[in-house]
């Protein structure tokens, strides 16, 4: 089992959930210009994956983390959520954590 360490202060910006709908039923994000209030700023880890994807660990404080939430960093870099998960390590809560897959905003250009 590998362990991911902290490597830079992620702050979650987290939508209202559930998005919004429209006459057909259809999910509507919030504004996309609008931020909302930062949920919280902990230490976790960023590391883009070989098929440009990033893998975001946050602190389980952050849960529940949903599609479409965005995560910052203290240098200003962001990050789109794109799925998410929070594990649970039996016996050994201090080192539970939320993964989430996430895209780089904006995104980066091959």
């Amino acid at each position: 089992m590998a362990v991911v360490l902290p490597n830079r202060l992620l702050t979650l910006y987290a939508l209202e959930h559930p998005w919004h709908r429209d006459a057909n039923g259809v999910p509507v994000p919030w504004a996309p210009n609008q931020r909302p209030e930062p949920r919280g700023t902990w230490p976790g880890s960023a590391l883009e994956q070989p098929d440009n994807a990033w893998s975001l660990r946050l602190d389980p404080a952050a849960w529940p983390v949903e599609p479409g939430d965005v995560v910052g960093d203290e240098t200003g870099m962001t990050w789109t959520v794109t799925t998410s998960r929070l594990h649970h390590v039996p016996g050994c809560p201090a080192v539970d954590y939320v993964q989430a897959t996430a895209t780089r905003n904006p995104p980066e250009v091959p």
